[in-house]
């Protein structure tokens, strides 16, 4: 069984997994002297199930790729598809042990590398790493990916992070401007003006019993996202670097949970950026380049307005 490497300080626990792609187990902060699950918390059973996790790295891509077929100039790739839905979904690496390279109370930080595997659904070779650490109230999620290969390629990278639901919370904010239009969970066509449903600019509660599944883009970086929870006097904001260029809001009807995931690029993106569509979030790494981004989680007091 899989085992989870606990960080904490004042503000924060949280379990990491380096055996299960550095996905995370559990995140709780604490309220009136109790830690409280603000993640969606994974069974000790589930350690080795990263889709049963809090969050999980999405990367080499982000998301769903339509059909598996990944579209490079004039060359075509087949990627292994899931049987559920048939897209290669969610990257490969949370499948993947990766490798402790540095760890403490307060962070952990962790590598992997494509070459160490004969089976990698992805036809170039990268590495990544990935650190978690703990700065006072922060929550911080550093993720990188370089491109170990002898030509580019476009690729994209992503978190997967399941927050907790209960009666009438959370309130959520996404400052977003945009949305994609998805057929079967994926884009194809450039984003256009947020709709009434998927316009959380301003703070909202969840509808019950409306599933949401919900693109969104052209994120306003001078706002972060707000997850509040009343009931506790406190909210989450989340910090995203710009490469972080979409925001997808997903209601999980099997558990009481949101998923409020910062991914790179759009859903079907890679077949969006072939298509010269605008807003697809894909990047192209060259040889020996690396792309980064940092995801910051901050607990603060919440009060109703």
């Amino acid at each position: 069984m899989a085992e989870a490497h606990v960080l904490q300080n004042a503000h924060w626990q949280a379990g990491i997994l380096p055996q299960t792609g550095a996905s995370i187990a559990f995140g709780r902060v604490r309220y009136s002297g109790n830690w409280i699950d603000l993640m969606r918390p994974a069974n000790e059973s589930d350690y080795g199930n990263s889709g049963a996790c809090s969050s999980f790295i999405m990367l080499p891509w982000a998301n769903r790729i339509r059909d598996g077929l990944l579209r490079i100039g004039d060359a075509e790739y087949q990627l292994k598809t899931t049987p559920d839905d048939g897209t290669a979904r969610h990257g490969d690496v949370r499948h993947r042990a990766w490798q402790v390279i540095s760890i403490d109370e307060k962070h952990i930080r962790m590598a992997f590398d494509s070459r160490d595997f004969d089976d990698i659904n992805f036809p170039f070779a990268f590495s990544a790493q990935a650190e978690y650490r703990l700065e006072d109230a922060a929550f911080v999620w550093e993720l990188s990916m370089t491109n170990t290969d002898s030509q580019p390629y476009p690729a994209g990278f992503g978190h997967h992070p399941y927050f907790v639901r209960t009666d009438k919370m959370p309130l959520i904010e996404i400052p977003t401007e945009k949305e994609f239009n998805l057929t079967g969970a994926m884009a194809d066509a450039a984003p256009t003006d947020i709709s009434p449903q998927s316009d959380f600019r301003q703070l909202r509660p969840l509808v019950d019993g409306v599933q949401l599944d919900n693109l969104l883009s052209e994120r306003d970086l001078s706002k972060p996202v707000r997850i509040a929870y009343p009931l506790w006097h406190s909210e989450l904001r989340m910090q995203a670097d710009p490469i972080f260029q979409q925001i997808l809001i997903y209601t999980d009807t099997r558990t009481p949970s949101v998923a409020v995931e910062p991914q790179t690029n759009a859903n079907d993106g890679f077949n969006l950026y072939q298509k010269g569509i605008e807003g697809s979030g894909v990047f192209v790494l060259n040889p020996g380049k690396t792309a980064s981004g940092t995801v910051r989680l901050s607990i603060h007091p919440y009060e109703d307005a």
